[in-house]
């Protein structure tokens, strides 16, 4: 028979697990669960601290476009989009390839930007940073973080400018937990001795 201090240490065991999982289901740092896939559309807020730095009449393609929401308010601020895709199908989206970030080459070719709110997961982010920043300059939308991250190392050498935004509200009136920026990615450049040198833009 097991005695009533195993059983409690047991409850306490059981008890945990289903914390770490709830936890680990939620979004990093958010009162909220992660969305599957990282589908968080992108608020116009968002995106009006990029105007700034982008050209009075510019033409851009979007590779996680989602429903369409960042290619819509991107086109009502003066924006052309070239090409608009994601690797999954969402109902109501119109105009939208379904295909996988790795397969863009001459697609965005007439593009003078990729631009997109992309994953945090890490092991999907990184590799959209190589892949984009080789074919177009590209503008990436994700947390303010990982600059001072061990792990950005690699990729800032590539970042010429990060833009702060700040909080973003992903869901209506649900404020996330963790401060975002708008990263400019560039292809290293042919010659090893150049180094592009990342400048910070605050909030106004």
């Amino acid at each position: 028979q097991i005695s009533l201090e195993v059983q409690l240490n047991l409850i306490k065991l059981k008890t945990s697990v289903i914390l770490l999982d709830k936890v680990y289901k939620m979004g990093k740092r958010s009162n909220f669960e992660r969305v599957e896939r990282d589908f968080y559309p992108t608020p116009l807020e968002a995106v009006l601290p990029l105007l700034d730095h982008l050209p009075d009449d510019f033409t851009f393609a979007e590779p996680c476009a989602g429903k369409g929401d960042l290619v819509r308010h991107l086109e009502n601020l003066g924006g052309t989009c070239t090409w608009a895709s994601d690797i999954e199908h969402y109902p109501g989206a119109r105009n939208i390839e379904w295909i996988d970030f790795s397969e863009l080459s001459d697609n965005v070719s007439d593009s003078n930007f990729i631009i997109t709110n992309p994953p945090w997961n890490r092991k999907i982010l990184h590799p959209m940073i190589e892949h984009f920043s080789s074919l177009r300059p590209t503008w990436l939308l994700f947390d303010a973080d990982w600059a001072h991250t061990k792990q950005s190392a690699p990729y800032i050498e590539k970042c010429a400018k990060i833009v702060s935004v700040g909080r973003v509200k992903w869901f209506g009136n649900m404020t996330g937990k963790d401060n975002c920026a708008w990263y400019l990615f560039y292809n290293n450049t042919p010659d090893t001795t150049t180094k592009i040198d990342t400048e910070f833009y605050g909030r106004t």
